[in-house]
């Protein structure tokens, strides 16, 4: 007799159940009240969507970003030219104007240009003409700067009137000057057509050309340019103070290691040289600091979704009371009625997961078409979403399936329907 009973009751008592009844049960649950547990769904999907939306936009922008920091820095190398010469004994400058033709010789190198500044001759008064009167306001403090005449392709800029000095206004210290485009705004000066002048030290200089659209080294737009021969007979501006040097992309690195032995060799290590940031690091900074703010939007989404399903859940559980009881007296375990309902919030979190996962990639592959973007998709991301959907699910299901599995079948019975 003992051995029927237990025998009995071990039928009785299965602790687990076929994993296709159980998913059979789950799916009948899913689908009883579809449009409830369609609008369940919604959650987890605007979540997931959020999340591939969020995170494929930041890489694609990320990745843009980062390409427009290759065209614009990526590929611009200064070298520094210090004011003494490293040997005292040495008089000469460390590095002559004609140093631009050693580093334009080496590879990957596009432009180069030399430019002189000096204390003195970064505040000048400037004038458009030479007669002074009383309470006249018309002089301009300007810098005045030195420039090899190869200065306007490296500072990535154009002529926006007249001509830039060449090699023959050097070899005569023509008394020439080229304006950047604010100090010819502030001194009034829009064409040169008629040869007009400046003013300052008491030498008058013909204005031959307005050099615009400077984007690098913009501080030279206010500034006014001199032949590097003009400006060490007039203001002494003998020597080069820095190199700019544009390169190929790719090219910063190697070149910036090569220029000061090219400029100065021996004396290399008494140049400076500011190159460009490793690009793979800058790179991953932009995206991990991208991804990192749109991350959060995302998560908070998918912790609204997953406080539906848990809502949505609870109340069918409250719903299905004669069920459950139902389900006990024909002798389902806790551990059963549990399944049941956590792997039915977890089929809706796989659902949402799916859906979502499709609608962010189409998303994100929509933007960059019309941004004219390559788009940048993690395939874990979109292998994972679904995964992620199913997780939020099973989390948000737990509480309820362990209120639904505490139920004894007399109350559940007793229960109003």
């Amino acid at each position: 007799m003992k051995r029927a009973a237990a025998a009995t009751a071990t039928r009785v008592e299965r602790p687990w159940m076929d994993p296709r009844d159980l998913w059979t049960e789950a799916l009948a649950g899913v689908l009883a009240r579809p449009v409830r547990s369609a609008l369940t769904t919604l959650g987890t999907v605007l979540g997931i969507t959020t999340l591939v939306i969020t995170i494929g936009v930041a890489s694609t922008a990320g990745d843009q970003i980062v390409g427009r920091f290759d065209a614009l820095t990526a590929t611009s190398v200064t070298v520094k030219v210090p004011a003494m010469a490293p040997d005292a004994e040495d008089t000469g400058p460390l590095v002559e104007w004609s140093g631009t033709d050693a580093v334009r010789r080496l590879a990957g190198v596009d432009s180069v240009a030399a430019v002189g500044e000096s204390a003195t001759a970064n505040s000048i008064q400037v004038r458009s003409n030479d007669v002074i009167a009383p309470g006249d306001t018309s002089a301009q403090t300007l810098a005045v700067v030195a420039a090899s005449a190869d200065l306007p392709a490296a500072v990535r800029g154009e002529m926006t009137a007249g001509r830039f000095y060449d090699a023959g206004n050097i070899a005569r210290h023509d008394q020439v000057a080229v304006l950047g485009d604010q100090a010819a705004k502030l001194l009034g000066i829009r064409r040169v057509e008629d040869s007009p002048a400046v003013f300052f030290q008491g030498q008058s200089y013909t204005v031959v050309g307005i050099l615009g659209g400077i984007k690098r080294e913009q501080q030279l737009s206010a500034a006014v340019l001199l032949p590097p021969t003009t400006a060490a007979d007039r203001v002494g501006l003998r020597t080069v103070s820095r190199f700019l040097v544009n390169t190929a992309l790719g090219a910063a690195r190697q070149v910036a290691r090569q220029a000061p032995i090219a400029l100065a060799p021996g004396h290399e290590d008494a140049l400076t040289v500011v190159a460009p940031p490793d690009l793979s690091k800058a790179r991953d900074g932009v995206q991990s600091d991208v991804n990192g703010l749109f991350l959060v939007l995302g998560l908070v989404s998918l912790v609204v979704g997953a406080i539906g399903i848990a809502n949505v859940t609870l109340v069918t559980v409250m719903e299905r009371v004669g069920e459950i009881g139902l389900r006990r007296a024909l002798g389902a375990s806790r551990r059963q009625v549990a399944q049941q309902f956590l792997l039915e919030s977890t089929t809706i979190g796989l659902l949402g997961g799916i859906v979502g996962a499709a609608l962010g990639i189409a998303v994100v592959v929509s933007v960059a078409a019309v941004k004219q973007w390559t788009p940048v998709l993690d395939l874990r991301l979109a292998l994972g979403a679904p995964l992620a959907g199913a997780l939020v699910g099973l989390l948000a299901g737990l509480y309820p399936s362990l209120r639904a599995a505490r139920m004894e079948p007399v109350d559940a019975l007793r229960a109003p329907s």
